[in-house]
């Protein structure tokens, strides 16, 4: 018998509706739950991509987090919460759209929460994506 996943926004006020993302995401009949490592815009073989570009690190950082998604069988549709990390808050909401058309298309408005931090782990990234997903 097979469970279905019941997903159910948490708003005590709304504004953040607005902007893509739900305060919370409280999930019931979940069977699995993927927490998906900070990704990055690296290549397939390593190789950090598009020194100093937000929008296409943006863009990047957002197909490897769906790499990781598809190989357990998931979409961002199965996301439920995001953690984004940038080395430049005001930078990145001039990009934000990116983020937020995928995650639009996809019908999805996980918990999300955004920390500026001095640098991430590869040199010259300016964005990491770490998801938590269920089904």
């Amino acid at each position: 018998m097979e469970l279905a996943v019941e997903r159910t926004a948490v708003n005590p006020v709304t504004w953040s509706v607005e902007m893509g993302f739900n305060q919370g995401e409280l999930v019931s009949g979940h069977t699995r739950t993927l927490y998906c490592s900070g990704q990055t815009a690296m290549s397939s073989e390593g190789r950090p991509e598009h020194d100093g570009d937000m929008a296409a690190q943006l863009a990047l950082s957002i197909d490897n987090v769906e790499g990781v998604l598809k190989e357990a069988g998931m979409t961002l549709a199965n996301l439920v919460r995001l953690n984004v990390y940038t080395t430049d808050v005001d930078l990145l909401f001039q990009h934000y759209g990116v983020l937020a058309a995928r995650l639009g298309a996809a019908g999805v408005a996980p918990a999300t929460t955004m920390l500026e931090v001095t640098r991430l782990a590869i040199p010259g990234q300016l964005i990491e994506l770490e998801g938590t997903a269920v089904d």
